[in-house]
């Protein structure tokens, strides 16, 4: 079981870091004035140091009092149904492209929702590719990920 309070500590550590990480790279650019006005880092500098205090406000409120149970096993296992799938479709965007990851995603997702509809499951992941093809390449002239199979194919 997964309770409040970790739950609670582990949204404020990664919005910690996240914040500790935009002050550290914005120091690399520069706070403060100079002759042209106020260095490009300032801002970043800022919006960092808020993140990171709002990221110990929460930590500080949300220790104390917040150790019950807020998931159980049966509904990790449905937050791991939607999280898995996803996680891997983006793990597979760099190595074979967004339209190739997107229409497995698509397929794997209707048939398993679908229980073996493959065909309208096939149907939907070609369009979704073709869709994603059409509105960005052709309309936008926005290149999207074709990862390292697209690259290895020559497009």
């Amino acid at each position: 079981m997964v309770s409040r309070r970790s739950l609670e500590t582990a949204t404020a550590i990664l919005t910690g870091a996240f914040g500790a990480a935009v002050v550290v790279s914005s120091l690399d650019n520069g706070i403060g004035w100079s002759a042209a006005g106020v260095d490009a880092g300032t801002f970043p500098f800022i919006v960092g140091l808020i993140i990171f205090g709002g990221s110990v406000f929460n930590l500080v409120k949300g220790w104390p009092g917040n150790d019950y149970a807020v998931l159980n096993p049966s509904e990790l296992k449905r937050l791991a149904i939607l999280f898995v799938p996803a996680a891997a479709y983006v793990g597979l965007i760099p190595l074979i492209g967004i339209y190739l990851a997107s229409a497995i995603y698509v397929f794997g997702a209707l048939s398993w929702h679908k229980r073996g509809a493959w065909f309208f499951a096939g149907i939907a992941a070609v369009a979704t590719a073709l869709a994603l093809y059409l509105i960005f390449e052709l309309t936008f002239q926005i290149s999207l990920p074709r990862g390292l199979l697209g690259e290895a194919l020559g497009f």
